[in-house]
């Protein structure tokens, strides 16, 4: 594990409004569509004014209505076009922030995995980039788009009375500092809100995934208990959100109302004394509604940005994380021309010290080189660091003394996707992809021909299997290969691993799901696949790896020896002791016959 990750840091408005930046030009249109709108919406009251006047006067209604007709209907089809543009770009928001965190989080450093839960991070593209859109929907740029109705209704109430916008105004400001000042508490509790969804997630993605496993221990509500309560954690902190909203929403109402009334009582008693015609009082109050309509919405468009910020300060701490590429070393790598020439050892390990945790050391001043086209096997016991070898070379970490080389050049010269290209890995419990069988097998050499995967098929004992099934390569699996057993899900990575022809292979313990027959048969592939290619195999199983060319023998994170078969019989206590307890002291070395027949040793 790696150590605890830092506090989430805070989210401001200008994050938020940097996801619009690429939406200036559909923005700049909703504005001119918002201005035609607010010129209809202000010419509203105004009409009705003329029609009262009208009907006072005794003129013809028919023009003055039709054009309040047409300025109402013109009105709604404004908006609905403004509703759909403003909806794209709230779609357009999520649709970009959802592609720089899932562009971010493929690409974060491996430890970066170790200190965060899988489901928690699932949240962060889901929940969270949510309520970034509802930011958007449920107010913001309408409440931005309101100013000029708001700006618009204010002058005209100004030139109608001063006395009635003034009480109008205090009413309002108590209400807009009441908002301001109780919604701060919104985003924080937002935030908690959002990290107790995403432990409820990642616990969810950790039963699902060991599901069987639960059931055959009984553990089902204990799980189930874990589960609950944090999602009783959420539910929480929910309420809490809710119950400050619940004050929220009745101050925007009582500013309505209360506006309304006093500008009513006031009016009503201006009229009655002769200074206010009520033509002006009703024009007023039109006026004054459309004044509250964008308050009350700036009201809602404070709440859901309070909530946005919340999330986006979640969304905001994976974007922030430095990529793998960003922490490559300064030094990269080097033309052809200017690179040595291959060295006789593709690989080797000079002085390699690595810790996962401070003080903690899984590997220590680690020096041995593999020989090109040789196989080289990794052998000890259970937390030797054997695996840890692997993850060096493929550069998921970086050794924190000494140097890895690949033909002979320092690999923290060489760009992560030319050194990856070179390598072919098939890791500890290789996971099999959801999708088809020719999917899995394409991941890495998408313009693989069909000829070639069943070949590899083939040399993993695994064709025959796949031609059975009716869809043939197209043949669907589901998660972590479901429908394939344990050693098929093997055995379907490690074609994985041949299909691109890489030159270093990799074979983190390759036969530990299998039985005896698909381990003769995978040993077999494994010498074929050698052929012209250098292969690093780590082997819990010494039958598997008796006839490698070396055996490297790795102990509490050290090399203790280094040798064949034969001769680490006669030199290496700890290799002895393995070979004792899996038969094989008195066995020859390429003894085919015997493979598949030992019993295991911890990893």
């Amino acid at each position: 594990m790696a150590d605890s990750k830092t506090s989430t840091p805070k989210a401001s408005l200008r994050d938020l409004f940097s996801y619009l930046r690429e939406h200036r030009g559909v923005l700049a249109i909703v504005l001119v569509i918002s201005l035609v709108g607010a010129a209809l919406n202000l010419a509203q009251p105004l009409m009705v004014n003329q029609v009262i006047a009208a009907v006072g006067d005794g003129r013809d209604l028919s023009g003055p209505v039709a054009v309040l007709v047409g300025l109402v209907v013109g009105a709604g089809l404004v908006d609905a076009a403004q509703q759909f543009l403003l909806g794209r770009t709230a779609e357009g928001v999520v649709f970009c922030a959802r592609r720089q965190l899932l562009g971010r989080m493929l690409r974060l450093p491996i430890r970066e995995y170790d200190a965060r839960r899988t489901g928690d991070l699932v949240s962060r593209v889901g929940s969270d980039t949510t309520m970034v859109r509802e930011a958007l929907t449920g107010g913001l740029v309408e409440a931005l788009s309101g100013v000029l109705v708001f700006v618009g209704a204010l002058v005209a109430m100004a030139l109608l009375d001063l006395t009635l916008l003034g009480i109008t105004l205090a009413v309002i400001l108590v209400a807009v500092v009441s908002v301001v000042a109780v919604s701060a508490r919104i985003q924080a509790l937002t935030l908690a809100s959002q990290e107790a969804i995403g432990r409820v997630a990642a616990g969810v993605e950790r039963a699902l995934s060991g599901v069987r496993t639960i059931r055959a221990a009984g553990a089902t509500e204990r799980e189930e208990g874990k589960l609950v309560s944090d999602a009783q954690a959420a539910y929480s902190l929910g309420v809490r959100i809710v119950r400050i909203s619940a004050v929220l929403w009745p101050v925007s109402g009582l500013a309505v109302q209360g506006a309304f009334l006093a500008v009513l009582g006031v009016g009503g008693y201006r009229v009655a004394a002769g200074t206010l015609s009520v033509a002006d009082l009703v024009t007023f109050i039109l006026f004054l509604f459309m004044m509250l309509m964008p308050l009350a919405t700036a009201f809602s468009a404070v709440i859901t940005v309070r909530t946005a910020l919340g999330a986006l300060a979640r969304i905001k701490e994976v974007l922030d994380l430095p990529t793998e590429e960003d922490g490559e070393a300064a030094l990269r790598s080097r033309p052809a021309d200017e690179r040595p020439n291959p060295e006789p050892a593709m690989v080797t390990f000079e002085g390699v010290s690595f810790a996962y945790r401070q003080h903690e050391p899984v590997l220590e001043d680690v020096s041995f080189a593999v020989p090109r086209g040789s196989t080289t096997a990794i052998v000890g016991p259970s937390g030797a660091g054997k695996s840890t070898l692997m993850a060096l070379i493929e550069r998921f970490y970086e050794p924190d003394q000494g140097t890895v080389r690949l033909d002979g050049i320092d690999m923290r010269t060489l760009a992560r996707s030319e050194l990856r290209d070179r390598i072919g890995y098939v890791e500890q419990d290789a996971p099999v992809l959801a999708g088809t069988i020719k999917d899995n097998l394409l991941l890495s050499a998408p313009d693989t021909d069909e000829t070639r995967c069943r070949q590899v098929l083939a040399d993993v004992n695994l064709l025959d299997r796949i031609e059975q099934h009716a869809d043939d390569l197209d043949a669907v699996v589901g998660d972590d290969g479901v429908g394939l057993s344990g050693g098929e899900r093997q055995r379907l990575a490690i074609a994985r691993a041949l299909i691109g022809g890489a030159p270093l292979l990799l074979l983190d313990e390759p036969t530990a799901s299998l039985d005896g027959r698909n381990e003769r048969a995978m040993h077999q592939a494994i010498r074929s696949a050698a052929a012209g290619r250098t292969v690093l195999i780590v082997a819990h199983r010494l039958a598997t790896v008796a006839d490698a060319d070396q055996i490297v023998v790795l102990d509490a994170g050290r090399v203790t020896a280094t040798g064949t078969h034969t001769e680490l019989l006669n030199s290496s206590e700890l290799y002895r002791d393995l070979a004792h307890h899996q038969l094989l002291a008195a066995r020859p070395a390429n003894n085919e016959s015997e493979l598949g027949t030992s019993s295991d040793i911890s990893r």
